[in-house]
């Protein structure tokens, strides 16, 4: 009867760790709808346009606007107007893929378009071979 006990103890813990380690890691996915990083922010404005991607290889330099170095799977993006360190939930309207961004840089420098990306943010919104998107911008500030 000892070496029932053991087992069970052992497939009882396990299965606990695991539940405790999903429900931590959902809390905290970037683009998840409803998770705790999305309640944390407050639409203060929303604007639809066009948005390309840029890269080091494209912008002509390692730097930002900012200062910052420039590097293409960061979550940042380039806007004409807004101000340096806000930060903006885009999402690509062809498919409904979300991204919360912080504005590090000035820019798109082309007519017809209201933001620039990185070009890891454009694969993971979904437009890196189409080069161009639909997006709705929504300029965020913490609660």
């Amino acid at each position: 009867m000892k070496r029932l006990w053991k087992p069970c103890i052992a497939m009882l813990i396990a299965a606990f760790v695991s539940s405790c380690a999903g429900d931590a890691s959902s809390s905290t996915s970037h683009s998840r709808a409803g998770s705790a990083n999305e309640r944390k922010w407050a639409v203060t404005s929303v604007a639809q346009g066009k948005a390309s991607w840029y890269s080091v290889r494209t912008n002509a330099g390692t730097r930002t606007a900012s200062g910052e170095k420039l590097q293409n799977d960061a979550y940042t993006a380039a806007h004409k107007t807004l101000p340096m360190g806000t930060h903006v939930r885009v999402t690509n309207i062809a498919n409904g893929k979300s991204e919360i961004l912080r504005i590090t840089d000035r820019g798109p420098h082309i007519r017809g378009r209201i933001l620039d990306v990185t070009i890891g943010c454009a694969q993971r919104l979904g437009f890196y071979s189409r080069g161009v998107a639909p997006v709705k911008i929504e300029v965020l500030k913490p609660r």
